[in-house]
């Protein structure tokens, strides 16, 4: 079974979650995009959608979904979004599509933060995946000097500009001992608008596609 498929599986079995009336916060990626794809065939029973990047608003709206404000929807009941890397204690690396801080707020204003994977993306530790930083244009050279500290080789995404105006910092080799702590670190730098770590707010669940189907991993409460 290819990547693709294992993807797909994941992305479709996050329906299960998907409530009847209610406004569904949806991420960004190859992943996300087989989920909207799925999402299509509940499109008359959710109230709308929340985007965390216009290219997955532009794909929304194709296909017909009302994309609301996070400031008027307030609260929202689910998440759905992939990753670029994720453990089995729920911590993720996201930012590969350069949405992370979209993503991460988002993330932090929904009860359910469902993450669909393949199982390429399961592993132990984070780090082998860069981890991306955005960055405000005029700290660029500031933040990477910091994550030099840190022990990070930070390099600019050429050509890319975030949908906020931004920059994104890929840092690679950084020691991942402690997520959490890293991710309070790193978003403490003046500049940094935020960091790809998502453990603070990690994910509640995992569905995992699998040669075998999909694994689904639940976060205690």
């Amino acid at each position: 079974m290819n990547q693709d498929i294992r993807k797909q599986q994941a992305a479709e079995a996050a329906l299960e979650f998907v409530r009847d009336g209610t406004v569904v916060g949806v991420g960004t990626g190859s992943t996300v995009n087989y989920f909207i794809e799925a999402l299509v065939s509940l499109r008359e029973r959710i109230a709308g959608t929340v985007s965390s990047s216009e290219a997955s608003t532009q794909r929304l709206q194709a296909h017909g979904f009302p994309v609301l404000d996070l400031n008027a929807t307030g609260e929202l009941e689910l998440y759905v979004d992939g990753a670029d890397e994720a453990t089995r204690g729920f911590e993720l690396v996201k930012g590969g599509g350069g949405a992370l801080t979209r993503e991460k707020v988002v993330a932090a204003a929904s009860r359910k933060f469902v993450c669909i994977i393949d199982d390429q993306k399961l592993v132990e530790r984070l780090g082998r995946f860069p981890v991306p930083v955005e960055v405000i244009p005029m700290a660029r050279g500031h933040v990477a000097r910091q994550l030099l500290k840190l022990g990070g080789q930070p390099a600019l995404r050429e050509g890319v500009v975030t949908d906020n105006g931004n920059h994104i910092l890929d840092v690679r080799s950084l020691q991942i001992a402690d997520p959490a702590g890293l991710e309070a670190e790193i978003n403490q730098i003046a500049g940094v608008v935020t960091v790809g770590l998502f453990a603070r707010r990690p994910a509640d669940m995992l569905l995992v596609g699998t040669a075998d189907g999909v694994v689904t991993l639940a976060r205690a409460n």
